[in-house]
């Protein structure tokens, strides 16, 4: 029997689809079964898997139902800010004089004495205040009156009003100024010596006092705590102490503490500060001195966000594109939410597959369909700013707060880029895995998610892999 041309592509075409049917059901299998684990079976998934290539469907349930996408929303975000703002933005913070007051105008900067960035670019801890220092020193400046802290790129709203008030003293849930240092936190280390309990706090700062209450024991669980109390930034030190204890502690008002702690540095340097510290609206620039600018690239911010998680840079990314969009100052939650609906929108993502609320996913009045969320993923990855994002991300077994400790085996380690979430019954994964030279997008959302939840989704992205031809 002759087989002409027009059947045997039509031969390849049935056999490849043939393949990838069945490839569909084996993934469905597995998936299914991982769900159906007795320790999950009160748990909500939503998935949504599809073929990076052609968009092809190969896994979907619930995929179209809006869920809470905890950390899974500053995927959203980082994109949104690609679009907006672009791959060259750049924060600027100036540092300036109007005769003897000293003027810092913030530009929304979430990395400012960020440890983590800092140490990649070879800095030390406190360089920032250090060459403030020195800048000022070399324009033959040996008195200070007045620090003003220009923050008015973002409004004052510091604080999300959906974020949980007993979690506001956290790292992740710090305060998001126009002007941020240290993260907007202190690190609180207690260390038992001679039987009592030590409670140093770094940054070594008059802008904290604390109320040691930890008690010192030999035997048992340790574990403290940093409590607010009524009065700003005194904070109550509670729990107990074996040997050593340590934790990250957000403060209030961001931008006098980095005043605060400039001030000091001045004083122990020979320039003497006479004034107050204001956080007001400063001069233009016109009628300035302009001394420096310190800048950081929004790669920095968008792989702190995306790779290490991190609430202050998502959050600060939001409230840039809304500054961005309102002529440089007050960037606000609300216009944020805006914006980055209008870019969903933009991609064909019906409103009502998402409702944002805040940037970094700590409000659980945000919601994302697993749909919305690879969408976003396959946009990213056809954008020209597909080798930043994907660099951004965290790598399964490689780096990042939570992959990095999973996806270890030869067979999957590197192959699942992503970002994971997790908040109060609330788990997700969504990202990217390539196998035998093909590329899946796949978003999982959870709720009622349990402490095997996060074993569940892993496994789902490992039947990915092992189903893949």
């Amino acid at each position: 029997m002759k087989t002409t041309g027009a059947n045997f592509i039509l031969t390849i075409l049935l056999t490849a689809t043939l393949a990838f049917c069945a490839n569909a059901s084996s993934l469905s299998k597995s998936i299914d079964a991982v769900i159906s684990r007795s320790s999950q079976k009160n748990v909500k998934f939503g998935i949504n898997i599809i073929e990076a290539g052609n968009g092809r469907y190969v896994y979907s349930r619930n995929a179209s139902e809006s869920m809470i996408p905890a950390s899974n929303m500053k995927v959203i975000t980082t994109a949104s800010a690609l679009h907006y703002l672009g791959p060259d933005f750049v924060y600027q913070t100036k540092v300036a004089l109007q005769g003897n007051t000293l003027v810092i105008i913030g530009s929304g900067d979430p990395l400012l004495g960020d440890q983590i960035n800092d140490s990649k670019k070879g800095r030390q801890k406190g360089w920032l205040l250090k060459d403030i220092t020195k800048t000022l020193k070399q324009a033959d400046v040996n008195c200070v009156n007045d620090i003003v802290m220009d923050t008015t790129v973002f409004d004052d709203e510091r604080v999300h009003p959906s974020w949980p008030i007993d979690q506001l003293n956290k790292r992740y849930a710090c305060e998001v100024s126009g002007a941020n240092y240290n993260e907007n936190c202190i690190d609180i280390t207690c260390v038992k010596r001679s039987g009592v309990v030590e409670v140093i706090v770094e940054p070594q700062t008059g802008y904290i006092q604390t109320i040691n209450k930890v008690r010192p024991i030999t035997s048992g669980r340790e574990g403290v705590g940093a409590y607010r109390t009524e009065v700003m930034n005194r904070l109550l030190v509670s729990g107990k102490c074996k040997d050593k204890e340590g934790l990250k502690v957000a403060i209030e008002r961001p931008a006098a503490f980095f005043a605060y702690l400039l001030a000091e540095e001045l004083n122990r340097s020979g320039i003497k500060v006479k004034g107050s510290i204001y956080e007001k609206q400063s001069p233009d620039l016109s009628e300035l001195k302009l001394l420096k600018i310190y800048k950081t690239p929004i790669v920095d911010c968008i792989t702190r966000a995306n790779r290490d998680s991190h609430g202050l840079a998502t959050e600060a990314l939001g409230k840039t594109i809304a500054a961005h969009n309102n002529g440089g100052v007050s960037g606000n939650w609300p216009d944020a939410a805006n914006l980055m609906s209008n870019y969903l929108t933009k991609l064909g993502i019906s409103r009502n597959r998402f409702n944002i609320d805040d940037c970094s996913g700590l409000s659980r009045k945000n919601l994302l369909s697993p749909d919305t969320l690879t969408t976003v993923l396959m946009a990213m990855r056809k954008s020209s700013n597909w080798p930043l994002f994907r660099d951004s991300l965290a790598v399964g077994g490689v780096r990042g707060v939570v992959i990095s400790r999973y996806f270890r085996e030869p067979k999957y380690k590197g192959k699942v880029i992503g970002k994971t979430g997790s908040i109060n019954s609330v788990k997700s994964f969504s990202g990217y895995c390539t196998v035998n030279g093909k590329e899946y997008i796949f978003s999982i959302l959870t709720y009622k998610a349990n402490l095997n939840t996060r074993v569940a989704i892993n496994d789902i992205v490992k039947a990915i892999i092992d189903n893949a031809k």
